[in-house]
């Protein structure tokens, strides 16, 4: 290892201490006890070793050892040591003169990793203390990042993060001074994209040279940072929960040097600045569904205003149009027609706003399944002239009992059975069945239409949803499925979709269900 010229000097200076020492005892050496020597000796190797370390504690040792047997121990100027018993001062002073300065060296490296964790615990507080303040996860991210940078003493510390629209990965916040950062033969932008898609850290040394780590693991940092080549930026994977959220990226024209106990707090402050990251994720997206309900709110208000104002201009041009039917004029009754169609468009809208805000009115009550049945089939019998519809309930059962709102089980019914109707071949039946599972009634509507698109299942109870590849002279909002979803929720029930064996759909709406005995409670 390279000595620094502080090293050299305080070297040369013990050293010169040493010997100016024995030079000033010299004169007087036969008025002094060897143990007195011993002593003085003993003191400039423990002043040696405070200052300069083990290394050179020991080396002051042997030299004192050497100068008190030529020049203080009789016959002066040899190594030859008269008597026996001289042989016992000098050995003492040579082992107890390395005892010390190990001894000494042993505290002063506690003390030092004393103080390092001390201003590690300063750091983190310092970190805890950034991040709490911070009003805003960007702000917090900002305060981690300059944590980082000051630690690990570098000039510029990046964080890349994924970019929400297009996925790319681009900077969102930089610390420090990018004018004093190293100089990069390559595209920052393109090597943090390459260790967030494979989780690995990279290296830039001097020479320009990019170093890949083997794996993605704190441990894989050290053969980045090898001893003796000069590493001039380090881009980090930001990593929670094994998924990769983001890049750090620190700089220095300097070597960027880090020994283990960096790296550890290196990995520690990583996992800090991912958390940051991922908290300015959530945030976001936090945001944009606040933003998202808002605007929902607001559009379901709008809907809710426009259309109970649009009915008393309905109700006015139907008003006009019968007036006019009487006259004769045919188109007088297709205005009505278009009124009637206009004013379930907008009850549709009314009931819609209030199944969103809760504010439906359900009434919920003991009625038998074969009667809501019965009404709905006579509902649309007008609606298909001529076309069959199966009808069955479950024999097993003398009465099938349930416990929901009469006219919304009704509702629900008839628009899946007009769907059914509306989206089926004319020479195909829609088969209706009832039966009981547990403690539920259950009413399915299957029919032999063109079903359901691949893909798009997810989004059949959607608002304003339309089919890909309707028929055109099939007329609606999409707005029936929604609102026959939102009726049955109401009422503690479910809608739901599945493809028919086939061809087709079947709609199975599920209602609570009772038992028989309950018709006789009041």
């Amino acid at each position: 290892m390279a000595w620094s010229a502080r090293q050299w000097r305080t070297w040369a200076l013990w050293l010169l201490v040493l010997l100016a020492v024995a030079a000033a005892m010299l004169p007087i050496r036969a008025r002094l006890d060897k143990a007195h020597i011993a002593l003085i000796f003993l003191l400039v190797v423990l002043g040696g070793s405070a200052a300069g370390g083990r290394a050179l504690g020991v080396t002051l040792a042997g030299a004192a050892f050497l100068a008190l047997n030529f020049f203080f121990l009789p016959p002066y100027s040899t190594f030859v040591v008269a008597d026996p018993l001289d042989w016992l001062v000098i050995l003492a002073f040579l082992v107890t003169g390395i005892v010390a300065a190990q001894l000494l060296y042993r505290a002063q490296s506690e003390a030092e990793v004393a103080r390092r964790r001390a201003a590690e615990v300063d750091r983190l507080a310092a970190l805890g203390a950034e991040t709490l303040s911070a009003g805003r996860a960007e702000e917090a991210l900002a305060a981690i990042t300059r944590v980082i940078r000051t630690t690990l003493d570098v000039a510029e510390g990046d964080i890349y993060v994924r970019e929400g629209a297009t996925g790319a990965l681009v900077p969102a916040i930089r610390d420090g001074d990018p004018g004093a950062g190293a100089s990069s033969a390559y595209d920052p932008s393109s090597i943090a994209a390459w260790v967030a898609e494979h989780g690995r850290a990279a290296a830039e040394l001097a020479d320009g040279t990019v170093r890949m780590a083997p794996e993605p693991t704190t441990h894989a940092l050290a053969p980045l940072t090898p001893e003796g080549e000069s590493v001039q930026t380090l881009i980090v994977p930001l990593a929670v929960r094994g998924r990769t959220v983001g890049v750090l990226r620190l700089a220095d024209p300097r070597a960027i040097a880090l020994d283990p106990r960096r790296r550890r707090f290196l990995d520690a402050l990583a996992y800090y600045a991912a958390l940051g990251v991922e908290r300015v994720r959530l945030s976001a997206e936090a945001e944009r569904a606040e933003a998202l309900q808002e605007a929902d709110r607001l559009k379901d208000a709008l809907l809710a205003s426009v259309s109970h104002d649009i009915r008393t201009p309905l109700t006015t041009i139907r008003a006009l149009a019968h007036e006019i039917a009487g006259t004769g004029d045919e188109r007088a009754l297709i205005i009505e027609e278009e009124v009637e169609r206009l004013n379930r468009f907008v009850a549709d809208l009314l009931d819609l706003s209030r199944l969103t805000a809760g504010a439906m009115s359900v009434v919920v009550a003991l009625n038998a399944a074969e009667d809501v049945v019965g009404a709905a089939l006579q509902r649309v019998s007008g609606l298909a002239p001529g076309r069959e519809i199966r009808a069955a309930i479950d024999p097993s059962e003398p009465v099938l009992v349930g416990r929901f709102d009469f006219t919304h089980a009704l509702r629900i019914l008839v628009n899946l059975i007009e769907n059914a109707l509306k989206y089926s071949p004319a020479d195909a039946p829609v088969d209706l069945d009832v039966r009981r599972e547990g403690q539920a009634l259950v009413f399915t509507v299957a029919d032999r239409g063109p079903g359901v698109a691949p893909g798009e299942e997810g989004r059949i109870f959607d608002r304003f949803n339309r089919q890909p590849g309707v028929a055109p002279d099939v007329r609606g909002a999409g707005l029936g499925l929604a609102i026959a979803k939102g009726l049955a929720e109401a009422q503690g029930g479910t809608l739901a979709y599945a493809p028919r064996a086939g061809g087709g759909s079947v709609f199975t709406l599920r209602l609570p269900a009772a038992e028989l005995s309950h018709l006789d409670v009041p």
